[in-house]
């Protein structure tokens, strides 16, 4: 759900938000700050946001005549 209307507010999704190589984020507003409580300036950037992979296909369920023309 990438364009959902409830976002969990995290610096790991926030536009102000860039992440730093020891696991905290560098927020453009508040400094550095370590993700775990959000603030009021959180803005959402779906560029950051990771989607979830699909589940995998079941093809055993498929014969070899479902493949043929």
């Amino acid at each position: 759900m990438l364009f959902r209307k409830k976002i969990e507010r995290s610096c790991q999704y926030c536009a102000c938000a860039a992440k730093l190589a020891e696991g905290g984020y560098l927020c453009s507003k508040r400094g550095v700050v370590d993700g775990e409580k959000p603030c009021r300036k959180f803005v959402y950037d779906p560029c950051k946001r990771i989607p979830s992979k699909p589940n995998p296909i079941n093809f055993r369920k498929y014969d070899g005549e479902d493949f043929t023309l």
